[in-house]
């Protein structure tokens, strides 16, 4: 095509894949945190509450104590070599092997890249680093198998404000969850087995611990509650187990509400005190390992369980950047980008 010579300069064509995940602090210190959590307690789709009620709460009294334990739970799990979180390293790591699977099948015609919903890098960052590239087409892909509004929801959110801001506004497209897709079902069993393979004595329950949510949420129509219990009845079925070998929980409930139950900290206790002492623990929800698993199923929710007289207390890795995880999230995006690159 031709254009004048005072025309702004025109990039070659390209497809953009922005995977996108929750978020993390840029360091452990007060103010770091500080910043994080009041960005991420602000949002209006993880706590509804009216914000004339909810923000005195949050500035004044929460956030002048809770950056405090937030940051030392954050210092017990930091990534010091790298001075970031697990999190993000993780997802650096998932970002590369998605790069390299998507380049192996369509060249230099797809940049990948990841965003956070919270902290860095923002998803209106790497919005604006795509449509700098010669991005007219975005894949939008939250890494959360289950869909929550507090997590995928949010997560689109921001994506579409991004979007908000362009002169040239890219065409766009959102995965959906992948909670039941059969690869993903796969990767998690094999990530099962091959825990199972590693210790002396079977673990006598699998517990498949979901981040939990105000059981307000469920009946408001969100659901997540749902695809949580679908996914660890296929995990179930594809292991070939009975029902007395896996169990749904919930954790991370904060606040005074009823939330999801039942409580992951609570249902380790009480499987301990009924004679389970032998117990794995593995966190499907999470596409990457994060404070929610490192820090508090591995201490908090395996002290729960040493407590009541537990014994043995597995924690199975997140998925992470397993090839068969890696694979399975690249045949769905491969699978989202039909029509645009074939």
């Amino acid at each position: 095509m031709q254009v004048p010579k005072d025309h702004p300069a025109i990039k070659p064509a390209k497809v953009g894949v922005l995977l996108a995940n929750l978020g993390t602090p840029d360091a452990t210190d007060y103010w770091s945190m500080r910043r994080y959590l009041s960005e991420f307690l602000s949002d209006k789709r993880v706590v509804d509450y009216a914000a004339w009620k909810w923000q005195p709460l949050l500035q004044l009294v929460i956030l002048s104590k809770r950056p405090f334990t937030s940051g030392a739970a954050y210092r017990s799990i930091w990534n010091t070599e790298a001075d970031e979180s697990p999190l993000l390293t993780i997802t650096k790591q998932q970002t590369a092997a998605m790069r390299d699977r998507l380049k192996a099948l369509y060249g230099e015609d797809v940049v990948v890249d990841f965003c956070m919903r919270y902290g860095n890098p923002s998803t209106q960052s790497k919005v604006r680093e795509m449509v700098e590239a010669g991005c007219q087409k975005i894949l939008f892909f939250p890494l959360y198998p289950q869909y929550s509004g507090a997590t995928s929801a949010t997560a689109n959110d921001q994506f579409f404000r991004a979007l908000m801001k362009e002169k040239w506004q890219p065409i766009a497209r959102v995965v959906e969850p992948y909670f039941e897709d059969a690869a993903y079902i796969e990767a998690l069993a094999q990530s099962i087995e091959a825990a199972y393979d590693k210790v002396e004595k079977r673990p006598d329950v699998l517990v498949c611990s979901y981040h939990g949510l105000p059981q307000r949420y469920l009946m408001e129509g969100d659901p997540y509650h749902c695809q949580c219990q679908k996914t660890t009845r296929l995990l179930k079925e594809r292991l070939g187990w009975d029902d007395s070998e896996i169990v749904t929980t919930f954790q991370s409930q904060f606040g005074s509400e009823v939330w999801l139950q039942p409580y992951t900290v609570e249902e380790v206790a009480r499987l301990a005190k009924a004679g389970k002492t032998n117990i794995a623990v593995c966190a499907p929800a999470f596409s990457a390992d994060c404070i929610e698993t490192l820090e508090e199923i591995n201490e908090e929710i395996k002290e729960s369980f040493e407590e009541a007289g537990g014994k043995d207390f597995t924690y199975i890795p997140c998925l992470n950047d397993d090839p068969a995880h890696m694979d399975a999230l690249a045949a769905i995006v491969q699978r989202n980008l039909r029509g645009w690159l074939d």
